[in-house]
């Protein structure tokens, strides 16, 4: 397993998590497909909601960066009453 994490951010921003990570990786989508041959890539989040009643937005642009790399995105969402 190979973690690579992001800098916390107060309030929320997984838009720019995920242009910060993704930044410091390569934007070959060769190189992305061969890893997907032998490995299964995903992007964990936890988020710590303020409230629950609370959101959160990712732009077409982060969509379209884990999609052409064919990365799932998996999130846990807490509850700030929990």
């Amino acid at each position: 397993m190979w973690n690579l994490i992001a800098e916390p951010r107060e309030p929320e921003d997984l838009g720019g998590q995920i242009e910060e990570l993704f930044g410091r990786l390569t934007n070959d989508l060769a190189a992305w497909a061969a890893i997907r041959k032998t490995c299964r890539i995903d992007l964990f989040c936890g988020l710590f909601m303020g409230s629950g009643n609370a959101g959160i937005l990712l732009l077409p642009r982060h969509l379209l960066l884990l999609g052409e790399r064919g990365i799932e995105l998996d999130l846990d969402i807490y509850d700030a009453s929990n």
